[in-house]
């Protein structure tokens, strides 16, 4: 018999997180490696478990995520933006506790270009009076 699978796909600046919930015992696994081995520091934790939290779902689904570029804080704010669209997918009703907590909006925010003429997207060459 095939087993009930929840698909969420999330992004935060150049990360992006395909996350699966598949009802279970509460365990994290990204990129075929425990939570806590692939995100050292606590806050990225809590982070990803942040809408299982807030939803009270903690222990009724293993979460399964593959995700890839960007830094390790972009991807555990990828992993939470999937785990809270597939929780949607689970249960609509828990879409205004979701949305109220910002855990629906993609956040947009990414690195500026760099423009010509200057060292970086707004730093300048050193002025030099002569």
């Amino acid at each position: 018999m095939a087993q009930v699978q929840y698909w969420g796909t999330g992004r935060r600046k150049t990360a992006v997180a395909r996350v699966r919930l598949v009802p279970g015992s509460g365990s994290v696994e990204v990129n075929q490696r425990t939570m806590d081995d692939y995100f050292g520091l606590e806050t990225l934790k809590l982070i990803v478990k942040q809408p299982l939290l807030l939803t009270n779902t903690i222990g009724s689904y293993d979460v399964i995520a593959k995700v890839h570029g960007g830094g390790i804080s972009g991807q555990a704010g990828a992993i939470r933006h999937g785990i809270a669209r597939a929780l949607l997918k689970v249960d609509p009703d828990l879409r205004a506790a979701l949305k109220s907590n910002g855990f629906l909006t993609r956040d947009a925010r990414m690195k500026e270009r760099k423009k010509y003429g200057l060292k970086a997207a707004r730093r300048a060459p050193q002025f030099s009076k002569r």
